[in-house]
């Protein structure tokens, strides 16, 4: 399936692809070789653990590969849009904290909630996606129905 990516977020991705492969991956290579050199694999912490972090490299890799590969990029500074669309950063009003909360709406493998980026798929981005500025949304979400108001939808 074809991947949809901020511009920022796919350079974030190919950074860390970049990382995983320049980095992570030879310093692995070279741990797992050091563990080797000391004996008895069988009972061998060390070198169980830097193959375990191997695997999951490794699955990395591929997933970012794949996933990069054939992205479609879109820059959400080119957008005009009126309404929550891809890309977009909607400023909200939380009715039940009664406060402001920014978030963007983003591609699945480069969403972190913990800086304001949600997955396109998310039920936050689901019940915003179309939606305008002044428009209430209901989200239900594990603790609840949340209730929100858009104060502004922006793309930069």
């Amino acid at each position: 399936m074809r991947q949809t990516f901020t511009v920022a977020g796919h350079e974030r991705l190919r950074n860390e692809l970049e990382r995983l492969k320049r980095v992570e991956r030879p310093r692995i290579i070279q741990a797992i070789a050091e563990a080797r050199s000391h004996g008895d694999l069988s009972e061998n912490a060390e070198y169980h653990a830097a193959r375990e972090e191997q695997s999951f490299v490794e699955g990395r890799i591929k997933e970012l590969s794949a996933a990069i590969s054939g992205a479609q990029l879109i820059d959400p500074a080119t957008l005009a849009e009126e309404h929550v669309v891809f890309g977009a950063t909607v400023t909200l009003f939380n009715s039940h904290t009664e406060g402001e909360e920014i978030y963007q709406i983003v591609g699945e493998l480069e969403a972190r909630i913990e800086h304001g980026q949600v997955s396109i798929t998310s039920p936050l981005a689901r019940a915003l996606i179309g939606k305008g500025e002044g428009e209430e949304v209901e989200v239900r979400s594990p603790g609840g129905l949340l209730l929100y108001e858009i104060v502004s939808v922006t793309y930069r």
